[in-house]
């Protein structure tokens, strides 16, 4: 009877570390699905600081539509660059496709997706596609300086 009663308090102990345990990740799962807040930041298009908010929710890499250049090695004050913005054709609400933009000379500003069209094909910078960082960020406003 003692081996019995050993194995059911034995048995009593794990069901109860076990319910604790899924307590504890309901817990912290609901903390980050309810408790994300959006953040918000600033990049560039065509030439202009247009503000951003960031959702809390990630998209499929390689799902991105809409150019954005993450400059890597860039003057002080470079932010990233949208190609593209609201109300302008191929749009599709900030759905970012990813790329990185690396001078292979002396680095300046680069404030829209022209201009980093054009230091490419004048071979100052590389470009290169990151599909496993593409992400979405809205433009929420426009010329935020």
């Amino acid at each position: 009877m003692d081996a019995v009663s050993g194995l059911a308090q034995r048995g009593a102990r794990i069901a109860a570390i076990s319910i604790v345990v899924a307590g504890l990740l309901v817990a912290g799962l609901s903390q980050v699905a309810f408790g994300a807040e959006p953040g918000f930041g600033k990049l560039f298009l065509n030439g202009q600081v247009v503000g951003t908010v960031v959702p809390p929710a990630q998209v499929a890499p390689g799902s991105g539509r809409d150019p954005f250049y993450k400059v890597t090695n860039g003057v002080s004050g470079q932010l990233g660059v949208a190609g593209v913005g609201p109300g302008g054709p191929g749009y599709h609400g900030g759905d970012w496709q990813v790329f990185t933009v690396t001078f292979n000379k002396a680095p300046y500003l680069l404030t829209s997706g022209s201009a980093v069209a054009a230091a490419e094909a004048r071979g100052d910078v590389t470009v290169t596609r990151h599909p496993e960082q593409d992400f979405r960020c809205p433009i929420t406003s426009t010329a935020v300086g």
